[in-house]
Parts: C-alpha cells; structure tokens; sequence
C-alpha cells in the first residue's frame, strides 16, 4: 500500500511537472506569436516564461533585454575584430561605421528598457512612441552596418554579416512586443 502511495504522489508530480512546463510554453508561444521571427523569440525567451506569463509589459522588457544583451556582445565582436588584418582593407571604413553605430544601438536599448520599466498611465503612449522610434532606430543602425558588408568576402566578413543579422532579429522581435504593448493598452502595464 505504501508503494502505491508513494508511486501515485510520484505520477501526481510528474502530471503537475509536465502541466507546469506546458503552461509556460504556451505563455512565450502566445507572447512570440507577433514576432517575425518566432523560433528565435520562443528560444530567447523561454526563460521569462514564469514570470511573464500572461503581461505584454513583461514580454516588452524581456524582448528589449536580450536585445541589448545580443546587441553589446556584436558590438565587443566589432571591436575585437578591427584588429584582424582582414578587416582592414577594404573594410575598414564600414567597420568603423558599425562600430559607431552599435554604440548608438545600445545607447536606444538603454533607453527603451529604462522607459519600459517606468511605464505609467499618464505618460504610456509618449512613452510607447518614444521606445518604438528608438527600437527603429536601433534597426535601422543595424541596416547601415549590413550596409557596408552587402556581398562579404572572407571568413570575418561573413561572420560578421551573419551577427549583425542576428542581432537585427532579435530586434525586430523586441519592436513587435513593443508594438503588442502598445496596442494592449494601458491595462496590461505591470
């Protein structure tokens, strides 16, 4: 009888484990569902599923973090491969333009994901205009960098191209939680 019990506990918690993990799923699938890129968002976010759950506050400042965090480690990459002698031919010049311009790119993200967490009635919509022009910013900054490396030859080159694409995903993905945010409404500030 004991072993029944114990084996019923066990299945119990299994059911309630599984039951746990299902719901967060579902949350950041919910949440990633405006994204364009749905697969990057669902992986990048997985983690925040516990405590975004159903809040497109929550989900925007999750979008945005990440984005900074993918955004600062292009931008160490930038500057650690200025030096690699491939680099500085012909691609000196865009190079030094990506530079600059994933430091404006993390200036913006600061900004949003500071906007976005003193979010407040009377101000919410400036507020949203004000985190939605920087996020296109942002954007924009990395198309000005993939602007200078169109048709990349060279390993450097590629991998480069290849981050900044990435980092203009996650971008892409932090505007349209923005933008869910934004067409939500005041309710859902948290």
């Amino acid at each position: 009888m004991a072993n029944a019990n114990i084996y019923l506990k066990f299945l119990l918690l299994l059911w309630i484990l599984k039951w746990g993990q299902s719901a967060a799923s579902n949350y950041v699938q919910d949440a990633c569902s405006v994204t364009k890129y749905r697969a990057l968002c669902i992986t990048s976010l997985a983690s925040f599923s516990s405590s975004a759950k159903e809040s497109p506050s929550k989900w925007a400042r999750a979008g945005v973090s990440v984005t900074l965090g993918e955004t600062k480690n292009v931008s160490k990459y930038l500057n650690k491969v200025k030096n690699y002698r491939e680099m500085r031919g012909k691609y000196r010049i865009p190079l030094s333009d990506c530079v600059e311009v994933f430091e404006d790119a993390i200036d913006q993200l600061h900004l949003s994901l500071g906007v976005l967490r003193k979010l407040s009635g009377s101000q919410f919509y400036a507020q949203m205009g004000d985190v939605t022009t920087w996020l296109s910013a942002t954007l924009t900054d990395q198309d000005t960098c993939l602007d200078g490396f169109e048709n990349p030859r060279g390993k450097q080159a590629k991998m480069l191209r290849n981050r900044v694409l990435r980092a203009s995903y996650f971008t892409s993905n932090a505007l349209a939680l923005v933008n869910k945010l934004a067409t939500s409404g005041l309710e859902n500030i948290e």
